[in-house]
């Protein structure tokens, strides 16, 4: 591909198999560089996009409404305790299919940030690359962690648009009218946020000076810091 093309490329959904480079389904342009490559971290994945602790947290009331009522009901401590313990099985296969879910897709992603562009490899039994230039993407935010990881939503600028289920589970939650792909549980979250930050700053300086003078003012104040997620 030429670097003009993927410079222009708009964004797109493309199911691949073999790739030249890992998380890239085609060779870079002439000129074009990585900044960064990483996967998901699969305890925040299971935690933020799996929502883990939530699962097991309903399950664990559950049990103790059981054991609770049991008790109400007259039933003597190992009866309701026992009635309780049933839902050891189900709460187990439910945390078990998720966990599994969780780290097949932190195994299967790789995240690509390079000088022009945003690239998502992702999917399980149907890999896919999300290709999002820099042209095409009218913002982002990030969201810092505790444990060091870090979300980092990019809005797209109309009238680029990616399905919600296409992203899944790389998406930002309840943005189903306008769904905005994002990098989910990302290590060294601060400085992976610096380094797209830095991108998408020269990528819009660029843009600038392409542009004529009057357009340059409207152009500057739609670019900016990376905001904070909601």
């Amino acid at each position: 591909m030429s670097e003009r093309a993927a410079r222009h490329r708009p964004v797109v959904v493309v199911e691949h198999g073999a790739e030249p480079i890992p998380g890239l389904p085609e060779p870079l342009p002439p000129g074009e560089r990585i900044l960064w490559q990483g996967a998901p971290v699969f305890t925040a994945l299971a935690r933020r996009a799996f929502h883990l602790p939530l699962v097991a947290g309903y399950f664990l009331l559950l049990a103790l409404w059981k054991l609770v009522t049991g008790l109400y009901d007259g039933a003597g401590w190992v009866a309701a305790g026992l009635d309780a313990f049933g839902l050891v099985v189900p709460a187990g296969l439910a945390l078990g299919v998720l966990a599994s879910l969780a780290w097949a897709y932190a195994r299967s992603t790789i995240f690509t940030i390079t000088d022009r562009r945003v690239v998502m490899r992702f999917g399980v039994a149907l890999p896919m690359a999300i290709n999002l230039p820099f042209r095409r993407i009218e913002g982002a935010a990030v969201a810092l962690f505790r444990d060091g990881t870090a979300d980092l939503p990019l809005v797209l600028a109309a009238p680029d648009r990616v399905a919600w289920l296409h992203l899944w589970p790389f998406v930002r939650p309840w943005r189903l009218r306008h769904p905005e792909p994002m990098l989910r549980a990302v290590p060294n979250g601060a400085e992976v946020a610096r380094i797209l930050r830095t991108a998408l700053e020269r990528a819009a300086a660029a843009r600038a000076a392409e542009m004529p003078p009057e357009s340059r003012e409207a152009a500057a104040a739609r670019s900016g810091p990376l905001a904070a997620a909601a």
